[in-house]
């Protein structure tokens, strides 16, 4: 099952994400399938690829939790 979820990078105390399709089995900095934006929380930024995550949901894949609010607010015009 596929599901898109958060990928962490950045420095300690210093958190960045990265908005990713991956498989539930891998690890959570494990190889991601595509890339469809990134979070920011220090910021509160975040960028996403509209086009790619409306045919990655149609195509069946799940977004985690947090991963769904960001799609909401970022869906909102």
């Amino acid at each position: 099952m596929l599901k898109i979820r958060f990928k962490r990078g950045g420095r300690k105390k210093q958190p960045f994400y990265r908005i990713v399709v991956m498989d539930v089995k891998t690890k959570r900095d494990g190889k991601a399938l595509e890339e469809l934006g990134f979070y920011d929380p220090m910021n509160k930024t975040f960028q996403i690829n509209r086009e790619r995550t409306i045919i990655r949901l149609a195509n069946g894949v799940q977004p985690t939790e947090v991963v769904k609010n960001l799609l909401i607010r970022a869906f909102k015009f």
